[in-house]
């Protein structure tokens, strides 16, 4: 008897210990993290734009903490992969935004990666522009549901499903879902948010990671017409010329451009809205962070809150964006934080507030925002960030910026500039960079050159960027598989050419295989296909004028290294638009 009674406390000791272990699990927060593509800090009303309308992100930056000093990269995919995993981007491999530098090396950890230790349930729905091929995809790097279109954007050369769609690119969309082609219905936008917040619904009772990223405002500008009806009398350059600092004024082309980009942002807040309410609805409020963030600054000339600079550029205009973060269980809402804060922050401020392990067995460069957010104070206030932008690899020293503390150190100079030639600015006193002051603080302006060339040589040789992620060929987790012009390298600027040296860097496991190479025109017939794996060259002739040439149990052997593929008609070498390769065997 006194065993039975023994054995049952035991039970029910048991049964307790796992009810709080798993109320303790429940305590993890649920993760929204939204962004937007070349939204720029102006794009909002809360940030002094009168002219767009966003009530509900402007409610929501009120119930939340502002990071009113945020910065990220001048463009979008370095951006989206030190947002990914706390890390400089050249570190991760990503170098460019196409022409093969937008490859994210897999044996980084991402966010996505480092929730589920904690038994997140993870999903992105949107943009991903981190590699669109294995091992690189996001179901390959953490998530467990993938809604996205490829390369750097819908209507853009990577993007084949939508590419060919031309003015209705973002309609109706052909998508990735979980890495398999989806027809979907309705506006690019709206799609990935009703999916964001059918995923948020069907993971309400466990911890989740929801990745909204949406492609909009990027060009092509395509938006639904009842949103530009609402834009479409307006003069966008009343709102520009407020604290302007651009060398020139809008053009027509630029006001145009400006109507159509605030009506693809009241679109998203429209969005937004459906999912604040599903998150309201759900009773989850309380416990779920939600961060909304841009990826950079504007692509096109209009109101920035009068900075310096837009998309490409290392002046604020081109890498401040807006920061608001609402989690109601933890932290009071309604306040400004004007501490420096970066994209490199998000992963190691969610590892603590989830209660994960960051990775260890790499750097990351980005804080701990902890502190700052319980109103704390940190050692390292006056800490410094990297930025850059150049084609291919950073350029010495041109469109490269040091900012630390209150002062920025701008090259916008040669290699072997003198430090005369800098640009010296305290973005204290002028946070829209007007005031050159370099002739009268040279020696600072030394001292910051000088970390500026220490991290330039340390992120350059990033074993990442020195040895760069192939895409692997003939693996059952993508067989068939599709490369991509984004993904292409070779000459500079690889885009629609039809003459133009391009490939792509790859790892092929032997077998025989089965190719199709689709061109963005019809090739003439009596010309010969290449393919150069290596040392291996396969060619044949076609016979007919086709934009789709096929070879048949092509043998490749074991390869690292460059696919070129081409066709040879009249001295003329032109690429395929994408690649198809199936193994077979």
């Amino acid at each position: 008897m006194i065993f039975k009674l023994k054995s049952a406390c035991m039970v029910i000791i048991a049964t307790m210990m796992t009810f709080v272990a798993h109320a303790q699990e429940k305590k993890r927060p649920n993760v929204i993290l939204i962004i937007t593509d070349d939204q720029g800090y102006g794009d909002l009303g809360i940030t002094g734009n009168d002219q767009i309308k966003t009530p509900v992100l402007d409610q929501f930056a009120k119930e939340s903490v502002r990071l009113t000093n945020f910065y990220v990269s001048p463009v979008c995919a370095p951006t989206r992969s030190s947002l990914m995993t706390g890390r400089y981007s050249l570190r991760t491999g990503v170098r460019d935004t196409y022409n093969g530098g937008a490859i994210m090396a897999s044996n980084e950890v991402t966010i996505a990666e480092m929730l589920k230790q904690g038994g997140y349930r993870t999903g992105i729905f949107g943009k991903w522009h981190l590699g669109d091929n294995y091992p690189s995809r996001p179901n390959d790097q953490g998530f467990d549901e993938s809604l996205i279109h490829l390369s750097g954007g819908m209507g853009q050369v990577g993007d084949f499903t939508t590419y060919f769609e031309g003015d209705r690119s973002y309609f109706d969309p052909v998508l990735w879902h979980n890495g398999e082609q989806e027809k979907y219905m309705g506006y690019c936008s709206d799609i990935f948010a009703d999916n964001a917040v059918q995923f948020i619904e069907q993971n309400k009772d466990e911890p989740f990671f929801c990745y909204l990223s949406f492609n909009a405002p990027h060009t092509p500008l395509q938006v639904p017409d009842k949103y530009y009806q609402q834009y479409k009398d307006i003069d966008p350059s009343i709102a520009f010329e407020k604290n302007n600092s651009a060398s020139r004024p809008m053009s027509e082309k630029d006001k145009e451009d400006a109507r159509r980009v605030y009506a693809m942002v009241t679109n998203i807040d429209d969005n937004i809205g459906k999912l604040l309410k599903k998150v309201g609805d759900l009773g989850i409020a309380e416990d779920t962070i939600i961060i909304f963030m841009t990826d950079n600054g504007p692509q096109q000339l209009r109101y920035v809150g009068g900075m310096r600079g837009k998309k490409g550029s290392v002046y604020r205009g081109g890498v401040r964006v807006p920061f608001f973060l609402r989690y109601p269980a933890q932290f009071k809402g309604n306040k400004d934080i004007e501490a420096t804060s970066a994209h490199i922050d998000v992963l190691p401020t969610l590892a603590q507030l989830c209660k994960v392990e960051v990775p260890s067995d790499r750097k990351i460069d980005g804080k701990n925002l902890l502190p700052l957010l319980e109103d704390k104070k940190v050692d390292w206030a006056d800490r410094s960030l990297f930025f850059y932008w150049a084609r291919r690899y950073p350029e010495l020293y041109h469109n490269i910026a040091l900012q630390k503390g209150a002062h920025k150190l701008v090259g916008q100079t040669n290699y072997n500039a003198s430090i005369a030639d800098f640009g010296l600015f305290n973005i204290k006193k002028d946070p829209n960079e007007q005031q050159n002051i370099v002739r009268e603080n040279q020696d600072l302006a030394v001292d910051l050159k000088k970390e500026m060339d220490a991290v330039y040589h340390e992120l350059i040789a990033s074993k990442n960027l020195v040895n760069p992620p192939p895409i692997v060929v003939g693996n059952d987790a993508e067989n068939p598989i599709i490369l991509n012009r984004n993904d292409a390298s070779g000459e500079r600027g690889i885009w629609n050419q039809e003459e133009v040296y391009g490939k792509w860097e790859v790892e092929i496991a032997p077998g025989n295989y089965n190719i199709k190479f689709k061109f963005v025109k019809p090739v003439e017939a009596s010309g010969r296909m290449f393919l150069e794996t290596g040392m291996v060259v396969n060619q044949m002739k076609n016979d007919t004028k086709t934009d789709v040439i096929e070879m048949q149990n092509v043998a490749l052997p074991k390869m690292k290294g460059s696919l070129v593929p081409f066709y040879m008609w009249k001295g003329k070498r032109i690429f395929p638009f994408w690649v198809e390769m199936e193994k077979i065997d």
